[in-house]
């Protein structure tokens, strides 16, 4: 009986097929390498905690200091309106000595211990820079309070953004990896083939320069992913090390309205409130100018006394000789600066027309502020078509790579074409971590536009749950 040889050649498709499947099933492992070594006692960071850390931040804490500053001020400025109470005393005590001579009559002596203390009450019953100046520091605090706000959500945003970007730049990093693979795979086909006899040096140079492209790829992914931990340790005022979920998710969806996002973020944006209190500050200043050509009232109080010890201008000194007197002076006084050229008047103009340019800056920034709401918005949207048209091409690539592989494996297709699926793919999987990352950018931005929160539940205008399989809603979190 013949033995048949079966040559091991014919082994080869099978081989390299199974190589390849093995290959695309390892995109569903957990890769749990790391850019950074972390140890397990580092503290722990997630989405929801960055509000709080934010507060650490440096340049928030300079503005609450402000914020305090302009509270004293305020306190201050108040202060004006309640009496004012003054002691002095000339000499405490004070000791004269000394001789008048004259011709004509006996020398007099000096020796006496005095003290003059004296005590004045002030009140301004009418003082008409008072309302002014207490209206705009009133106006001053509140400037502070807000920038104080308006300086941390706008941390608070960053933050968050810095914090999207390095979880971004980790699943870069992870396609990355599983591109390398890729290319790995097509390497070792293409010079399992040349040994075969049956590929060409050509496509073993091919692998090569797509596997030293994506090497170098994946490298530059690791750096930009340690810049990032770097950027976000530096917002969140953290010394050492930290941990966090690197995984990207959708955190969240907007169910609301787009006239709604106009109506709140218009109503409730500080900077806009800032610039009305500007402008009353402006007219508050005008009025100082006016109220400075009115009259000023106020009573004042003078209680003086003298104490003594001791002759003064005698003949001879009686040291043990003293004395005492009290004088109280009760006033109501009045002043009034009535011309002074117009320099007031001028003022006042001066004034008033920079007020008149804080209405317009107030329209200028309302219009801003709406555009902005809109295009976050409407991108907003379009970042969820490219979510869920990325996931499509992602699947659609995947099937392209494992085909395109096949046809190269049984010799009706290049190499080339295989390298071009794979880089396809690698592409697919680009898009749908570049849209959940500006989708999630979009949300915190709207969310720092209108004051609206970001919702937990996805749902219609209506509040009704949305069962379109192509929706957003319906996407893996």
């Amino acid at each position: 009986m013949l033995r048949r040889v079966i040559n091991p050649i014919l082994f080869l498709p099978l081989a390299l097929c199974i190589n390849s499947i093995n290959v695309l099933s390892s995109e569903t492992k957990n890769y749990t390498d790391n850019v950074l070594e972390e140890k397990s006692n580092n503290p722990f960071i997630s989405y929801q905690e960055i509000e709080k850390i934010v507060l650490n931040n440096l340049e928030l804490k300079s503005l609450n200091n402000l914020v305090t500053s302009a509270s004293f001020n305020l306190s201050s400025k108040i202060a004006q309106r309640y009496p004012s109470l003054d002691f002095q005393a000339n000499g405490l005590p004070k000791y004269i000595a000394g001789k008048k001579y004259s011709s004509n009559s006996p020398t007099l002596k000096t020796s006496q211990f005095t003290a003059n203390p004296s005590l004045n009450i002030k009140w301004d019953l009418i003082a008409p820079l008072r309302g002014s100046e207490i209206k705009v520091a009133k106006a001053n605090y509140k400037i502070a309070k807000n920038n104080y706000e308006i300086k941390k959500k706008d941390l608070i945003q960053e933050a968050k953004m810095r914090y999207h970007k390095y979880q971004k730049s980790y699943q870069d990093i992870q396609n990355k990896k599983f591109t390398l693979n890729l290319s790995i795979t097509s390497l070792d086909n293409a010079k399992a083939k040349l040994d075969a006899g049956i590929g060409t040096k050509f496509e073993v140079l091919e692998a090569e320069a797509q596997f030293s492209r994506d090497k170098q790829s994946l490298n530059e992914k690791k750096i930009e992913h340690v810049i990032n931990k770097i950027s976000l340790k530096e917002i969140l005022n953290i010394k050492g090390d930290f941990e966090s979920n690197k995984e990207q998710h959708l955190i969240g969806f907007w169910n609301h309205r787009l006239n709604k996002n106009i109506n709140e973020g218009l109503d409730k944006n500080l900077s806009l409130k800032n610039l009305l209190l500007q402008k009353s500050i402006k007219k508050s200043q005008a009025n100082s100018f006016l109220a400075q050509n009115k009259p000023n009232i106020y009573i004042s109080n003078t209680l003086s006394s003298t104490f003594t010890k001791g002759d003064s201008l005698t003949e001879v000194i009686d040291s043990e000789e003293s004395g005492s007197n009290y004088t109280n002076t009760i006033s109501l006084n009045f002043a009034w600066s009535i011309f002074n050229g117009g320099q007031n008047k001028n003022s006042y103009k001066s004034k008033i027309a920079d007020a008149g340019a804080e209405e317009y800056a107030f329209k200028n920034l309302k219009n801003v502020l709406k555009t902005n709401i809109i295009k976050a918005y409407l991108n907003l949207k379009l970042n969820e078509e490219k979510i869920i048209s990325s996931l499509k091409e992602i699947e659609s690539s995947k099937e392209s790579v494992r085909l395109s592989r096949l046809r190269y494996e049984i010799g009706i297709s290049t190499l080339k074409d295989v390298l071009v699926r794979q880089s396809e793919l690698s592409n697919a999987k680009s898009k749908n971590i570049n849209a959940l990352y500006n989708y999630n950018l979009k949300l915190d931005e709207l969310e720092r536009l209108t004051f609206l929160e970001i919702s937990k539940n996805c749902s219609d205008n209506n509040n009704n749950k949305i069962k379109d399989l192509e929706s957003i809603c319906n996407i893996p979190r």
